[in-house]
């Protein structure tokens, strides 16, 4: 087969979850794959180095404005004329008019939940909430089109099925994402104090992936480490990657704790190959997310020897199992309370670290990609089936 796969962010210089998954992807196709043709779509951007052609992995730079124009019109004409048997579409959302048969990864469906959509209070980003009215109105129309909708947790699959009415259909498929192998423990004294002095990071810290998504519930994590620094008074700080300064400010203030912001540590954006050494460096890591299909960073977390406080929520208790701290993200004293004893109980924090090895040893992008291609496989064995009947 011919195999198209969309990846119009992947040349972008701060790519975020789903731009990684695709491009983890893309790599262990490359290394376990060498029969199928594959034509890897992408938009041009500046970090072109990231992935690189090989004998059957050729990569076309398709421009073509904003990300619906690109993916309703300037896709398909790219796809047909690549002459593609399949394409799969990586993030959410897909063509709803594919010149040929359709894959989407449907990493979750939270901006269809109404009932999320009202805990959330509207709030987020004027990007953001466009983006969640695309995709209420594209994702029903390709699921009814798609011949596979790959989702990323047990949790995810069950949901689709239930709010779509197709929790028996052979076409919803959970395949779970990976770990990439550079997340180790780093002990390395150079580059753990390379990455300290580029990123100003104080000497202790709580590791938070914070953002303006609002399921990243950055106002309970703040809230729950203002009542530790309260209840602790505590050398602790919390170092939080690319959020903006005002928008922090404006929370401390809503939580009545302005002068917290001299305890957080913001990085700016932080490129993958830093995170290890970041995460190496952290006390704890916090993932108290109100709703996530999966949750990566907890892995990451894990497989670099840092205990972690995650929700009971969604996919996360799924995900971590026994190797993290579980607390309900709704009440921050839950948080401040697993912040006190991962610093105050030795015994319970190194029970986790010990877990968190083992749990985030069983995920890796190999055999995601190897569950990709076998899908793959089932439909190119479909396509012919069809063409000689």
């Amino acid at each position: 087969m011919k195999i198209g796969i969309e990846g119009q962010r992947l040349f972008r210089n701060k790519k975020h979850g789903m731009d990684m998954v695709a491009l983890e992807l893309i790599r262990k196709l490359q290394e376990t794959d060498h029969v199928n043709q594959y034509v890897i779509f992408v938009k041009p951007g500046e970090d072109e180095g990231v992935l690189k052609e090989t004998s059957n992995f050729r990569i076309e730079k398709v421009e073509g404005g904003s990300y619906p124009l690109w993916e309703q019109i300037s896709l398909p004409a790219a796809v047909k004329k690549a002459g593609c048997d399949l394409l799969h579409c990586t993030s959410n959302t897909a063509p709803l008019y594919s010149p040929v048969p359709l894959v989407v990864t449907l990493h979750d469906i939270i901006y269809m939940e109404s009932g999320y959509r009202r805990i959330l209070g509207g709030s987020g980003s004027n990007y953001q909430k466009f983006g969640n009215i695309y995709r209420r109105y594209v994702v029903p129309k390709i699921i009814r089109k798609s011949r596979k909708i790959i989702t990323v947790s047990r949790f995810e699959k069950k949901r689709i099925g239930d709010f779509f009415g197709i929790s028996g259909d052979s076409r919803l498929a959970a395949v779970y994402n990976g770990v990439s192998e550079h997340f180790v423990p780093v002990t390395d004294t150079k580059e753990l104090q390379r990455v300290k002095n580029k990123y100003h990071l104080p000497d202790r810290f709580f590791f938070f992936l914070g953002n303006t998504d609002p399921k990243k519930n950055t106002k309970g994590t703040l809230r729950a480490f203002s009542d530790f620094q309260k209840q602790a008074g505590s050398d602790i700080h919390l170092v939080m990657l690319d959020f903006d300064r005002s928008e922090l400010r404006k929370i401390l203030e809503s939580i009545g704790d302005p002068e917290l912001e001299k305890k957080i540590c913001l990085t700016g954006y932080v490129t993958n190959t830093d995170l290890p050494a970041i995460y190496s460096q952290s006390d704890v890591f916090l993932y108290p997310s109100l709703r996530e299909s999966f949750g990566i960073p907890m892995l990451e977390a894990m497989a670099c020897g840092v205990p972690v406080i995650t929700s009971d929520t969604s996919s996360m208790p799924e995900v971590a199992g026994d190797a993290a701290c579980l607390i309900d993200p709704f009440r921050p004293e839950e948080i401040t309370a697993a912040m006190v004893r991962l610093t105050t109980d030795s015994e319970y924090r190194e029970k986790l670290i010990e877990s968190g090895f083992a749990r985030a040893g069983k995920f890796s992008w190999r055999a995601m990609a190897e569950d990709v291609l076998a899908i793959y496989r089932g439909i190119g064995a479909s396509l012919n089936n069809q063409e000689n009947r």
